[in-house]
């Protein structure tokens, strides 16, 4: 199989220097998607609280708009989203502010822990905030809901699980890949480099053309991880599907259980 295309220029993930020299520059607004208890006792310089539950208590588009205006952010500001949690909460929020056609938004490459493990600044001051005007331009091409699955897959779409492998074997939607979130992290950061996640692709038969349909156990972040991790190699026909397996089991649709999926033997995983 041949290699897997080129991305394009576009920032998926920003590094911690970057990002210190875009908040001394103040041409950045940077949301913290943890605990409001946590934020309080430490967050990065000039650093939003937007925890994730505020987004999943409301998340239609035009809510999602008001807390972006109300944050002081416009369609031309770049944003960089964090947590502490594997860079999978930061991807379910990076990916609605996409969704609502926001074109400017990155993620930490880093989560919180590790920066302050490196003994990067962090204080404990709320920014004072000025509302701007955001447009809304919803971007239909990065979601799949239920309907969709099952005719894209006929068409040759790949249903990638990132949850757990012992979760996929238990049950699934029928035909899904499993790519369990943790594989795609390095130690360091929250995806691996860039040639692992083409060789990881390329070993599950995932070509620089396939259209990829992400999915978790039910908010979809894990999956929103799986998301980013695709866009950063450069794929173009990505999509989340964001209510996620728990909408797949609430709606009775079709399961696939592995036969023996207690004694499946994971030593390859």
């Amino acid at each position: 199989m041949c290699c897997l295309s080129k991305e394009k220029t576009t920032r998926i993930t920003v590094d911690a220097d970057t990002l210190r020299s875009e908040i001394r520059d103040k041409s950045v607004k940077v949301l913290d998607i943890r605990k409001e208890e946590d934020y309080k006792q430490g967050h990065l310089p000039g650093a939003i609280n937007f925890p994730l539950s505020s987004l999943l208590s409301d998340d239609s588009p035009e809510t999602i708009l008001q807390h972006t205006q109300s944050f002081g952010i416009d369609d031309e500001t770049h944003v960089v989203v964090y947590d502490d949690t594997f860079g999978a909460l930061a991807s379910r929020v990076a990916w609605t502010l996409q969704y609502i056609g926001h074109e400017e938004v990155s993620i930490l490459d880093i989560t919180y822990g590790s920066w302050k493990k490196l003994g990067l600044e962090t204080n404990t001051e709320s920014p004072s905030l000025g509302k701007k005007t955001h447009s809304l331009k919803i971007q239909p091409q990065i979601l799949a809901t239920a309907d969709y699955l099952m005719p894209a897959k006929e068409k040759g779409a790949v249903l990638m699980d990132n949850r757990e492998r012992l979760n996929f074997l238990e049950n699934h939607i029928p035909g899904a890949i499993n790519i369990p979130y943790r594989m795609l992290a390095s130690p360091q950061n929250i995806l691996r480099s860039k040639d692992e996640l083409r060789r990881l692709m390329q070993n599950r038969n995932i070509s620089p053309d396939s259209e990829v349909i992400t999915y978790c156990g039910s908010v979809g972040t894990l999956s929103g991880l799986g998301y980013y991790a695709l866009k950063s190699i450069g794929l173009q026909n990505v999509k989340l599907y964001v209510r996620s397996f728990k909408e797949w089991k609430s709606l009775e649709r079709p399961i696939e259980k592995q036969k023996d999926a207690n004694y499946w033997d994971l030593s390859a995983e």
